[in-house]
C-alpha cells in the first residue's frame, strides 16, 4: 500500500473529463479546448469540489505537463494578496513574451495565469488588475478560483465565463471512494462511509483526506471509528448530552458539559456546527418529546450565530460555549 504522496494528489484528475459531476463545466469548458482559445475564466463554488483540479487540468491540456512550468502560473491569493503582487508578480508574468510550443498539444500563443482564493484578494489589488487584464489579454488568459463569488468586484467578474461547481452527492462521491480504495487495497465499511460521507458535506478533497487518515490510523480495513477518530467529529452522544443539560434548566449541568467537551479537547467551532444540526432535526410539534418550537429554534441559532462570529474574532472557547450554552437554555426554557 503506497501512502508516501497525498491521495488528493495521487488521484486528482489529469484532464477535464475525469472531474466529477460537473457536467455543464466539463462540457463548456471541452468546447472551448477543441478550439484552444479561452475566455478568462471565474470559477466559484465550495470548497472539494473541484475548482482548482480543473484549472490545471485546463492547463496540462493546452501546454502539456513541461511546458505547463512556464507557461502556467498558479498564485494563492489568500497568501499573496496585496496590490504590491499584481503590480509585480501578476504583471511581469503578464506582460512577458510567449515561448515555443510544445509537440502534440495545442498551445495557443497564450499563458494561464490562476488565482486561487481570489476572495481573498484586496479591493485595491482586484482593482489593480482590471487595467492588467485588458492591456495583455491577447498573451495571457486569467482563471480566478474563488469560494464567494460576490467578493469578486463587479468589473473582475464581468470580464469572465464564471462556472459554477456544485457540491458533490453521495453517489458521485460513492463512485470516487470506491475507486481509491480498489486502488489501494482498502476495505470500507458501510456506516464508515455514511460517516465519512456526513462528515465531508460535499467536499471530496476532505473525504479523500480523512479515509487517507483513517488507513495510516487503522490499516486496510476501515470502520466507523476509525473515521470518527480521524475526522475531529465530536461523538453524537456529547452532544446530545449538551442539549439536555440545556433543556434541564440547571445551568451547574450546561457548565459541566461545556467543561468536558473543552477538556477533550474539541474544537469550539465543530461543537456549534453540530448543536445546530441536533436542534434542527429536533420535531416542532409542542406535542413532541424533545421538541424544540420554531421561536426558540430561531433564537437558538441566532445565539450561534453570534457565538461562531466571537469565535472568529479570537474571543475564548470555553467562555463562548459557556455563553452559548446559557442563551440556548433560556430559549429553550421559554418554549
Amino acid at each position: 500500500m503506497t501512502v508516501a504522496q497525498p491521495w488528493v494528489e495521487k488521484y486528482r484528475p489529469r484532464n477535464v473529463d475525469e472531474v466529477a459531476h460537473q457536467e455543464e463545466v466539463v462540457s463548456t469548458l471541452k468546447r472551448s479546448l477543441e478550439t484552444a482559445n479561452l475566455p478568462h475564466l471565474l470559477f466559484y463554488g465550495p470548497p472539494g469540489t473541484g475548482k482548482t483540479s480543473t484549472a490545471l487540468a485546463i492547463a496540462r491540456q493546452l501546454y502539456g505537463p513541461e511546458l505547463m512550468k512556464t507557461r502556467v502560473m498558479e498564485l494563492n491569493a489568500s497568501d499573496e494578496r496585496g496590490i504590491n503582487v499584481v503590480r509585480k508578480k501578476v504583471k511581469s508574468f503578464a506582460a512577458a513574451a510567449v515561448g515555443a510550443p510544445a509537440a502534440g498539444y495545442p498551445c495557443p500563443p497564450y499563458k494561464l495565469l490562476i488565482l486561487d482564493e481570489a476572495d481573498s484578494m484586496t479591493q485595491d489589488a482586484q482593482n489593480a488588475l482590471r487595467r492588467t487584464m485588458e492591456q495583455y489579454s491577447k498573451v495571457t488568459r486569467f482563471c480566478f478560483i474563488c469560494n464567494y463569488v460576490s467578493r469578486i468586484i463587479e468589473p473582475l467578474a464581468s470580464r469572465c465565463a464564471k462556472f459554477r461547481f456544485r457540491p458533490l452527492h453521495q453517489g458521485v462521491m460513492r463512485d470516487r471512494i470506491e475507486f481509491i480504495c480498489a486502488r489501494e487495497s482498502v476495505s470500507l465499511d458501510p456506516e464508515a462511509f455514511q460517516l465519512l460521507a456526513s462528515i465531508s458535506g460535499g467536499d471530496l478533497r476532505k473525504a479523500v483526506t480523512t479515509l487517507q487518515s483513517a488507513v495510516r490510523l487503522s490499516g486496510g480495513s476501515v470502520d466507523r471509528q476509525s473515521i470518527l477518530d480521524v475526522s475531529g467529529e465530536i461523538p453524537q452522544a456529547a452532544i446530545t448530552r449538551l442539549l439536555a443539560a440545556c433543556r434541564s434548566g440547571v445551568f451547574d449541568n450546561v457548565q459541566q458539559q461545556v467543561t468536558d467537551l473543552i477538556a477533550e479537547g474539541y474544537p469550539a467551532q465543530q461543537v456549534l456546527l453540530q448543536l445546530q444540526a441536533e436542534v434542527l432535526a429536533a420535531p416542532d410539534a409542542p406535542d413532541a418529546p424533545d421538541a424544540v418550537p420554531a421561536r426558540p429554534r430561531a433564537l437558538v441559532c441566532e445565539a450561534l450565530a453570534q457565538c461562531d462570529k466571537a469565535l472568529q474574532d479570537g474571543a475564548d472557547e470555553f467562555l463562548q460555549l459557556l455563553h452559548v450554552g446559557a442563551q440556548v437554555q433560556r430559549a429553550l426554557a421559554a418554549a
